[in-house]
């Protein structure tokens, strides 16, 4: 007799029969990590492989903060917990609730091996690290030729300049000989001269799906390359030897994308920034050009010969001007002392003598005569209004006024 049965109905008989089988509980389970991914939530999701199977495992976030290292594609652990199916997608899994390491897969060790070797030859130097042009030409992308990649990358470059010009080379990116490709495009894009920054990537996967970037072809051809190289490669989460060889290493191929190209909008404020401090610096130099230039004008009127020579007359007019006033001065004060001479001279000259009654006697010489004594027969008198020839009758000696 048979049974129909929904697909709900089917996946929770599965669920409560792995349920109830008491071999599924409980159980060790040991295996490589692949596929390894960090939710959001905290939960961990991944996958548990040996060399012929794979199984599909979950940790939830409350039994994720227990564990005392970061697991990660590659490792070998050892699983605790027990089986059970997801009824919603009907994907049979094992929910671990506990994880300890248990040594290096294969893969991860010959990572970490070639890790070592190669940077022990210097291939991830800091020091040999380039920076990114600011305005690539073009922008060469090694990847898939379809997927999310290249999609990406052109969105994000299309929104932040639209002319920026995007060349593709597509690549084998996982599985044999895809190593050798990408090494090859990394090659012919950075021969081309309008090439000025590369990006090489591919989305997330496993160790396994990523091992092409691990390769060390691949590494040294992105140390070779004469242009910056910026890697995309997987996830956040995921690292390539790629990544440490790369110039720039980025989250995501959108990252990628902002990183190589710059925002126009942004260069644009940046270029009239620029330009009005480039304006103002100008301006000033401009304006300090110029006073020093009036200045020196200033200095050259000043030692110019016709302005000596103004200066030089100007002053022989102020010194003429002194001159002048000094001499008249001192013609005013010579006069003044001749007039007050002359004014003695003539109070003690005969005039003025005449002026106050007395007379003078002169000899027929016109030598005055003072004395009684040298009286001659004839004399001539002078008076104030006239003179007079007299005859000198009689001489008497002594004081004319009478005294003894």
């Amino acid at each position: 007799m048979s049974w129909t049965l929904t697909v709900s109905d089917l996946n929770e008989y599965v669920r409560r029969s792995l349920a109830g089988d008491p071999m599924l509980k409980d159980l060790r389970l040991r295996g490589e990590i692949s596929n390894f991914k960090r939710h959001v939530s905290g939960h961990l999701y991944f996958s548990l492989k040996d060399e012929q199977a794979r199984i599909q495992c979950v940790m939830f976030r409350q039994d994720a903060m227990r564990l005392s290292f970061s697991p990660a594609d590659g490792m070998r652990v050892e699983l605790r917990g027990s089986v059970s199916l997801y009824t919603a997608a009907g994907s049979y899994q094992f929910y671990a609730s506990s994880m300890s390491p248990d040594g290096l897969g294969a893969l991860y060790q010959r990572f970490e091996e070639l890790k070592r070797r190669l940077m022990a030859e210097g291939l991830f130097d800091a020091g040999r690290k380039r920076p990114l042009p600011l305005l690539p030409r073009q922008i060469g992308i090694v990847t898939a030729r379809t997927g999310a990649v290249i999609h990406d990358i052109a969105r994000v470059a299309g929104r932040r300049n639209p002319g920026i010009q995007l060349v593709l080379r597509p690549a084998q990116v996982q599985g044999a000989g895809a190593a050798e490709d990408i090494a090859q495009g990394i090659r012919d894009l950075s021969a081309l001269p309008e090439i000025d920054v590369l990006i090489i990537g591919r989305g997330g996967g496993s160790l396994e799906d990523l091992w092409a970037f691990n390769e060390e072809t691949v590494v040294r051809a992105v140390v070779a390359c004469p242009v910056p190289v910026i890697s995309a490669v997987g996830h956040e989460t995921d690292v390539t030897l790629s990544d440490f060889a790369a110039d720039v290493r980025a989250a995501t191929p959108s990252a990628a994308a902002e990183l190589a190209v710059q925002e126009r909008s942004q260069l644009l404020d940046q270029l009239l920034a620029l330009q009005a401090r480039g304006l103002k610096a100008a301006s000033d130099a401009l304006n300090r050009r110029g006073a020093a230039l009036a200045q020196l004008e200033t200095r050259l009127a000043r030692l110019h010969p016709v302005t000596h020579l103004r200066e030089l007359r100007s002053r022989d007019m102020l010194l003429a001007a002194a001159l002048d006033n000094a001499g008249k001065a001192k013609l005013r004060e010579a006069s003044a002392i001749l007039s007050q001479r002359l004014a003695r001279l003539e109070a003690l000259g005969p005039q003025a003598v005449l002026r106050r009654g007395y007379v003078i006697a002169r000899d027929s010489r016109g030598n005055p005569v003072t004395r009684a004594a040298s009286l001659p027969d004839r004399l001539e008198l002078l008076f104030q209004d006239g003179r007079a020839q007299v005859n000198t009758l009689s001489v008497e000696g002594g004081d004319p006024f009478g005294g003894s």
